[in-house]
């Protein structure tokens, strides 16, 4: 398949402004995100990473510079608009409701739906063939609250997958998952990116993982902001700045950190 870019940055500076002063995260990235590829988002907690995000996804304005996004400027569009060209998956926890599995993520089909949000035969197709894709068909009757965390995430990337985009961006999607349910989301991920040749970007605190499975990683440390395939990344010894702790280093034959004693 051939790799088309879906955003990309010209020159980009965030932070955000307080009544007194600037406060600048990143500034000058040229970053590049194509279909086909699985990219993670790393770095330190509370270096910037969810400003990034907000950032790419357009709702948070960049500081200068422009996010570009099949071609149009993202601050362009207008939320339905946007809505077909851009997913995104936050971390935060669902409203209440009774909603079951299945409506939750036909939920992903309102910026095709007429004005009553009523699905038609294509849309209810399109939400059973992304169930089976993501192997939650057999959740589809459960309520969302009566399932399990892990469950729940590829309920949540469903719906995303729902709403048709080339670009699925996920903001920490593994938190609060055992080692087996963040394997089980990151191979899912991974998977998707090929056959359905979306691009797909997620934030991770799961380094070693991210190491082994994305096609190329946006490194975020204090000095820069890099992107590029890991085992360039290795190479380039960009992982030994990753944290300002003598304890943690990066091994580059095993390609994991290690905790000094």
């Amino acid at each position: 398949m051939n790799e088309k870019t879906i955003i990309s940055t010209d020159n980009l500076s965030i932070g955000y402004k307080t009544k007194k002063d600037t406060i600048v995260i990143a500034d000058n990235l040229n970053l590049n995100l194509e279909t086909g590829k699985l990219i993670t988002l790393v770095g330190a907690n509370g270096i910037g990473k969810s400003t990034l995000i907000r950032t790419l996804t357009g709702i948070q304005k960049p500081l200068s510079g422009t996010v570009i996004l099949n071609e149009k400027n993202i601050n362009s569009f207008d939320k339905l608009s946007l809505a077909k060209e851009l997913s995104l998956v936050l971390t935060e926890n669902l409203p209440p409701s009774n909603l079951t599995v299945f409506e939750l993520v036909a939920l992903g089909r309102q910026p095709y739906t007429n004005w009553l949000g009523n699905l038609s035969e294509e849309d209810l197709e399109k939400v059973n063939a992304i169930m089976q894709l993501t192997q939650t068909e057999h959740l589809a009757n459960k309520k969302h609250f009566e399932i399990s965390d892990g469950q729940l995430q590829k309920v949540m990337i469903s719906r995303a997958l729902a709403q048709e985009t080339s670009i699925v961006i996920l903001d920490e999607p593994t938190t609060h998952l055992d080692l087996f349910h963040k394997v089980a989301v990151f191979k899912l991920l991974k998977k998707l990116s090929k056959e359905t040749n979306k691009c797909i970007l997620f934030s991770t605190h799961d380094i070693d993982l991210a190491i082994q499975l994305s096609d190329e990683m946006i490194v975020m440390t204090e000095k820069n902001i890099i992107q590029d395939q890991p085992c360039n990344l290795i190479s380039k010894g960009i992982f030994n700045s990753l944290f300002n702790d003598k304890s943690i280093t990066f091994d580059e034959t095993k390609g994991k950190f290690i905790i000094q004693s």
